[in-house]
């Protein structure tokens, strides 16, 4: 079972299944924080998002984390899951305000560094969007994929 290791926060932390590796943890961190190790295998990590593109700051946070991930880790593999209304953030065409923030500009930004985006096809089909309403790259998926993304992660983060 996930535990989670962030305790009054807005998202979780959740460390992988138990008898998964772990690689390592930062002098003085609160929780566990990747740190690759030479010749290891690159940090699978699933960040899962639930909110609306705008309204709420949660799905920003979480892809701001995501950028941040990639910065500090650039062969870590990453994958971004939008499930509800989180599915909204891959439309194409976003216009937003001078000066705002651009949901569609920071999942390009993520997919250009080799994440993987991807939604839930029923969550999409309750808000009647198509493939051809997202961005390129995005892809439609399921419960099933997302399911295999967790399995297969060594960190899932839910915000």
């Amino acid at each position: 079972m996930f535990r989670s290791s962030g305790p009054h926060s807005g998202s979780r932390v959740l460390n992988a299944l138990p008898g998964s590796r772990r690689v390592g943890l930062a002098k003085g961190a609160q929780g566990r924080v990747a740190v690759p190790q030479a010749g290891a295998q690159p940090l699978k990590t699933l960040l899962i998002l639930n909110d609306p593109p705008y309204g709420t700051e949660r799905t920003y946070n979480g892809l701001r984390l995501a950028q941040t991930l990639l910065r500090k880790n650039a062969a870590m593999q990453l994958s971004v899951f939008l499930l509800a209304d989180a599915v909204t953030a891959a439309r194409k065409g976003q216009k937003t305000p001078e000066g705002f923030y651009n949901i569609e500009h920071m999942l390009k930004r993520l997919m250009a560094s080799d994440a993987r985006v991807l939604l839930c096809g029923t969550c999409m089909d309750a808000r009647g969007i198509q493939q051809d309403d997202l961005i390129e790259g995005a892809q439609r998926s399921s419960m099933d994929d997302l399911a295999l993304a967790t399995l297969a992660a060594d960190k899932v983060m839910a915000f």
